[in-house]
């Protein structure tokens, strides 16, 4: 299978902290792997790594053909593949729903108005939201925010999308919204990446889940990985959660 994500013995340090101490893992194309462990095993920092939010210290991550690590990569083309949400929405309160998803496209992809309305449109029936086009951030509920977040990137018409803790500031009904929303996105083959606290939603869809301890990646498997832990670390993460 073709890695859409790869990363080779990855490194990064912040000031003395060394957070990922060399982490390795790849991602085939149309899978979806989710990325479990207590704060501060370095996940986010991982993910973050991946859309060269952080610059890793030695290693190598590919990423759609791109070079991440490469002090020369052109950023715009990586984040025009590469679209990532994270637990807070960075909605324009100021921009109604549709002008915020059609803002990049416009923006970066120089499509015309029209273009950029009908992949907005089509986004927003992605997420269940095209009857919120023209409402602003602050008359949508949390789950609803998110879920215009996640439209915005799919916008850019991504190949691989990043999902950091996107449920972790909302209540439960709100949580169950913004996952399905993630589901039907994996029926249909995109490629993901998440770092959640959603244990059974991680067993469930994804392929493949890495537990993280430490900085580094200590146990991987499916789902069943869950109910049958294979390290102690991974048995005390589960036991007494985040």
């Amino acid at each position: 299978m073709t890695s859409m994500v790869e990363l080779k013995n990855v490194y990064k340090r912040f000031g003395s902290n060394e957070v990922l101490k060399g982490v390795s893992f790849d991602i085939p194309k149309g899978h979806v792997t989710a990325i479990i462990g207590r704060s501060g095993s370095g996940k986010s920092t991982a993910l973050r790594c991946i859309d060269r939010l952080e610059i890793i210290d030695s290693g190598e991550i590919n990423v759609c053909g791109h070079k991440v690590h490469d002090p020369d990569i052109d950023l715009r083309k990586l984040r025009t593949d590469v679209g990532i949400v994270f637990q807070s929405y960075n909605l324009f309160p100021h921009l109604t729903v549709e002008q915020n998803v059609m803002l990049a496209p416009r923006a970066v992809k120089k499509h015309s108005t029209r273009q950029a309305m009908d992949i907005c449109l089509r986004t927003l029936k992605h997420v269940g939201l095209e009857a919120k086009a023209k409402s602003y951030p602050e008359e949508l509920s949390g789950g609803q925010q998110q879920r215009v977040a996640i439209a915005r990137s799919l916008a850019m018409e991504p190949h691989v999308m990043l999902f950091d803790e996107v449920t972790s500031a909302l209540d439960p009904q709100l949580t169950g919204e913004v996952l399905r929303v993630i589901e039907t996105l994996a029926a249909d083959g995109m490629t993901m990446v998440l770092v959640t606290h959603e244990m059974e939603f991680a067993s469930r869809v994804a392929d493949t889940i890495i537990f993280m301890h430490e900085g580094r990646v200590w146990e991987t498997g499916d789902g069943t990985m869950l109910r049958n832990p294979q390290t102690q670390e991974l048995k005390d993460f589960l036991a007494f959660g985040l």
